[in-house]
């Protein structure tokens, strides 16, 4: 695992997490046989947003470890120049810590863990438009 300590700050994990929770999102997206990138991004919508972010954050918490659980404030904890719209001040800190999160396992080479988090997170029966398949 990295130190969390180290050069990297909150911000560039979460910078990271957000990629890695789009690479994730997708590939469960493909799998699921949703077929067209309109319907695609519309599918996304329920996994990489601020909102959702901060709503799948309820069940990963429980999940976390203690050195995951201090990322995870770390990144919540990062100050943030803009907050957009869509999501309140608060769902945007807590997702940017989600993200922090995700960065941090992928950078650590915890892949497996990440990816079983993401589907703590966002289980099966999840917010995608299976009618759009």
């Amino acid at each position: 695992m990295i130190d969390i300590n180290s050069t990297i700050s909150s911000c560039e994990l979460a910078y990271l997490g957000d990629a890695v929770i789009e690479l994730l999102t997708r590939a469960r997206l493909v799998e699921k046989g949703i077929h067209g990138a309109g319907n695609l991004n519309k599918a996304a919508l329920g996994y990489v947003t601020a909102v959702a972010q901060s709503a799948a954050l309820e069940l990963l918490l429980p999940e976390l470890t203690e050195k995951e659980t201090e990322v995870f404030k770390r990144g919540r904890n990062q100050h943030s120049a803009s907050i957009p719209k869509s999501a309140s001040a608060a769902q945007y800190r807590r997702a940017t810590g989600f993200e922090a999160l995700f960065g941090y396992l992928w950078l650590g080479g915890e892949h497996e863990r990440a990816k079983y988090l993401f589907a703590v997170a966002y289980p099966e029966a999840d917010t995608s438009e299976d009618s759009d398949k």
